[in-house]
């Protein structure tokens, strides 16, 4: 299929209908604490010190130890773009990070041979999948500069060299930002290996990411520090993100019905383009693309089969994300693509593409823009003056209005320990209480976690675990631990001092 420039043609408009839903759903979505929030505290510090911390102060369990701090950029955005619009103006960040990541995933289905409507259905399908990786965290930053790799490896096998001089900077830039600055290697090292372009060239750009990697306070360091957290057993073992999806989810659901029929598309696209009834009949469009892409590379696509270097990534990425919740949205943007290639010829593609028109240019870019400015009525802070009934601006696990209570009584005596959750909510807004764990997982020992889990579930001896911490204050969630409410509630020891609708407070008699 012939690629247009971008102009405001009727493609424009196929584009804007999913990314409108995106930015809708994403401006919609409450802060969660997840590590949201001692981010936001971590930013803070490096713009009051002027330098990265390199020891702990949040906790008093681990208090200066050795604690590096590898996303130090996104800390810094996130606490400016807090200090400068609050929720409001951190959730149209969120929006807009994610309206870049998926419209450079709509480009890559474009060029991958979809029309501008195949393409927006795919997009939107790896969109919704995905959406439970939109939390406020530091892959936000992450997500377009993956999509932005993708990219411009796909101009590589089309035969735009230059494109690929993006890396070195997208990598000195990632490297900043989030632990996933190792993903483009993984794409690049595929691409060499299986072909479809100019492998001098990339070797090349190869070397200029590596170089780039350095560009970090830690220098090769920050390899140690992804090494480290892959092989860190308290993440592996208790992090979410880490453990493999499954189908309790709705995204989990699509996520593996999109798998599983993926071999179905292979040999559907395969038979279409084998069949006369269901191939093209027009030899021209097909020349036509030849010289745009690698000889190899575009004979094997005639044919209806994914490239060499498609299926390294297929099954690279598909792997890693079975193993793992967190890897699903990477390897749902390359799913996505690779779909548009096999489909982009079948009766498939035609049947969404088979009208095109260009429509009136003026017309197409006011609607365009209408359908990105709509979504805006849905920013915190400006819904809530025409919605009764608004989502709330932060996740109802944020204990706001137990931690102000908390903060206007620093007379209380003792340590605290509060929900996991509740924790990290703690380190920014009352940092002069440290708690007792937090999400940064590799920092706590397994025995730790451990002891956290029998503490919350009111196992034998929970009581004197706490008195050993010295523990004279506990900030729970009566929906994540009810075994603990009530153990305290039926101890002699433990009074309680507050309540509200999700947040109970107790202090040692």
């Amino acid at each position: 299929m012939k690629q247009r420039p971008l102009t405001p043609t009727m493609s424009l408009l196929w584009l804007g209908l999913p990314l409108s839903f995106i930015f809708a759903i994403a401006l919609l979505l409450s802060i969660s604490p997840n590590d949201y929030w001692w981010y936001v505290r971590l930013g803070g510090d490096i713009a009051r010190q002027g330098a990265i911390p390199t020891a702990d102060a949040y906790t008093y369990t681990h208090a200066g130890e050795p604690m590096v701090y590898h996303s130090w950029l996104s800390a810094v955005l996130f606490w400016g773009l807090r200090q400068a619009g609050g929720n409001t103006l951190t959730s149209l960040a969120r929006g807009v990070l994610l309206l870049a990541f998926y419209t450079l995933i709509w480009k890559t289905c474009r060029l991958a041979g979809a029309g501008p409507k195949l393409a927006a259905l795919l997009t939107l399908l790896a969109a919704m999948a995905g959406s439970n990786n939109w939390a406020m965290r530091p892959q936000l930053f992450s997500y377009p500069l993956f999509g932005l790799t993708l990219l411009s490896l796909q101009q590589w096998r089309r035969g735009k060299d230059v494109w690929l001089w993006l890396l070195p900077p997208i990598v000195a830039l990632w490297v900043n930002l989030h632990g996933a600055f190792a993903l483009p290697f993984l794409l690049v090292g595929a691409a060499i290996v299986g072909g479809g372009g100019n492998r001098k060239a990339l070797l090349l750009a190869l070397g200029g990411m590596l170089l780039a990697s350095l560009l970090n306070p830690r220098g090769a360091g920050a390899w140690g520090y992804v090494l480290k957290l892959l092989t860190d057993p308290s993440s592996q073992q208790l992090g979410a993100e880490w453990k493999s999806p499954t189908t309790d989810s709705w995204q989990g659901k699509l996520f593996f019905m999109w798998l599983l029929l993926f071999p179905a598309l292979v040999a559907f696209s395969a038979f279409s383009r084998q069949s006369p009834a269901l191939s093209l009949s027009n030899g021209s469009a097909v020349s036509g693309q030849r010289s745009a892409v690698s000889g190899q590379a575009q004979k094997t696509r005639d044919k209806g089969r994914l490239t060499f270097t498609e299926w390294l990534w297929f099954l690279g990425f598909g792997w890693m994300a079975v193993s793992g919740l967190r890897y699903g949205i990477w390897f749902l943007a390359i799913l996505a693509p690779l779909s548009a290639s096999l489909l982009a010829k079948t009766a498939v593609g035609r049947f969404f593409d088979r009208r095109n028109s260009t429509g009136i240019p003026v017309m197409n870019a006011a609607i365009f823009a209408l359908l990105l400015l709509m979504p805006l009525a849905l920013l915190p802070g400006v819904r809530e003056s025409w919605w009764d009934e608004a989502p709330p601006q932060l996740s109802e696990n944020t204990p706001v209005a137990a931690t102000d209570w908390l903060a206007q009584r620093p007379d209380l005596p003792g340590q605290l320990w509060a929900d996991l959750a509740y924790s990290v909510y703690l380190i920014d807004a009352l940092p002069e209480r440290p708690v007792w764990i937090d999400t940064r997982f590799e920092l706590f020992p397994p025995e730790q976690w451990e002891q956290y889990v029998e503490i919350s579930e009111a196992a034998p001896g929970w009581d004197n675990a706490l008195a050993q911490e010295g523990v004279n204050l506990l900030m729970l969630d009566t929906q994540r631990e009810p075994r603990l409410v009530k153990a305290a509630e039926q101890s002699a020891g433990w009074d309680e001092v507050y309540r509200d609708e999700r947040a109970v407070i107790f202090v040692y008699a």
